[in-house]
């Protein structure tokens, strides 16, 4: 019989978008408070593969991803994902934001990176995501195979565009070093 084992620690990765990007350095030091440093930031870059947060959010927006240098439990997910709607809540109701004139001034999209996946979490159920606990839901948004990250028919159309992929290797990377000194210290 299999037994079980304790899974092993991933990198948490935050996704910004923002219509005003000066609202990510906001972001970024609420996070660092949370959850320590980051340890890599990608380029802030046009968000341009959908409308679907226009009504909200405004246009034109923007996205830029961070991940963090304290590897985490993927169990954590879930508190994660609330801890960042309580920071939109709280750089919604900040000076800067609300000259914006849009009700959702921030998205921050929590997920995680272990070796052969891109984990995101999310408040939405549908036939692809899975049930994590405290009313949220996580998907595996890419899967690395072969020496890069593939996609899935239900993955996001900017996920599936590659534009991320400098910061998702990137973040790999670091990952596998960490991991990698973890077993030469044990």
């Amino acid at each position: 019989m299999a037994q079980p084992k304790d899974p092993q620690p991933v990198k948490l990765i935050v996704g910004m978008l923002s219509k005003e990007a000066t609202l990510f350095t906001c972001a970024e030091e609420d996070m660092q408070t949370l959850w320590g440093a980051i340890d890599l930031r990608s380029d802030v870059m046009p968000f341009t593969h959908t409308n679907y947060y226009a009504g909200e959010m405004g246009t034109p927006l923007h996205r830029k991803f961070v991940s963090f240098a304290e590897l985490i439990d993927p169990e954590k997910l879930a508190a994660i994902k609330h801890q960042t709607n309580a920071l939109e809540e709280k750089i919604a109701q900040s000076t800067a934001a609300q000259t914006l004139r849009v009700t959702r001034p921030i998205n921050l999209d929590p997920g995680y990176i272990d070796p052969g996946k891109l984990v995101l979490a999310t408040t939405k159920n549908y036939a692809h995501r899975i049930y994590i606990g405290r009313q949220m839901y996580a998907e595996t948004t890419l899967h690395y195979h072969k020496g890069s990250w593939q996609t899935w028919p239900f993955t996001y159309p900017d996920y599936a565009s590659g534009d991320y992929n400098d910061f998702l290797n990137g973040t790999r990377l670091i990952l596998m070093e960490q991991l990698s000194s973890q077993k030469r210290n044990t």
